[in-house]
């Protein structure tokens, strides 16, 4: 087998720890390595998130972080938001906040979005600066690297990485070629 199948697969498998959306006994399994910061980026995530919607029954949707820290400077606070908000149980809130902002994430826009999401400010504010959640946006970029991912964003489905451009269309053909595959397994 050559290195390029070896890298084409995801190395870190999805556990309790991620971030994870949609049925545990979904067909398919979406893993999104993502930067809030990049174009392509929201493109992704508006394309995907139209696709949670007409096959979301089918599609346990995990999202890691893969920030692109040289050439996005907000992309670190940003992933640090988003997990700030998870430990007040509302990471999905700040996640589609960050990405529908388009790029609007300076560091009074992600105050702004905790406030309409009713984070606890206080907390919010101590969870920022707290080392491990910085270090757990850093495993979920190692875990990337180790799974060949370069750049953002970088899908995988049920373990192979995603080829084709993530628009809705390609989403769908992968899903039901994935659904079908894993019918007849099952």
């Amino acid at each position: 087998m050559s290195d390029e199948a070896e890298v084409a697969r995801l190395q870190e498998p999805v556990t309790d720890d991620d971030h994870i959306s949609g049925p545990d006994d979904a067909p398919v399994t979406i893993v999104e390595y993502s930067d809030y910061q990049c174009p392509q980026c929201w493109e992704a995530h508006r394309e995907l998130k139209e696709l949670l919607k007409t096959h979301g029954d089918r599609v346990r949707f995990v999202f890691r972080h893969f920030p692109l820290i040289t050439h996005n400077p907000q992309a670190l606070p940003a992933a640090k938001a988003a997990e700030a908000a998870g430990r007040q149980g509302k990471f999905w809130e700040m996640h589609n906040a960050l990405f529908d902002s388009q790029g609007q994430v300076s560091d009074a826009d992600i105050n702004r979005y905790a406030e309409e999401i009713g984070l606890d400010m206080a907390r919010f504010h101590e969870d920022m600066e707290d080392e491990a959640i910085e270090e757990r946006i850093r495993e979920g970029r190692v875990s990337g690297v180790r799974s060949g991912v370069h750049g953002t964003p970088t899908l995988f489905m049920n373990g192979i990485r995603f080829e084709a451009p993530p628009t809705y269309e390609w989403l769908v053909a992968g899903v039901e070629h994935f659904a079908e595959h894993h019918a007849h397994e099952h």
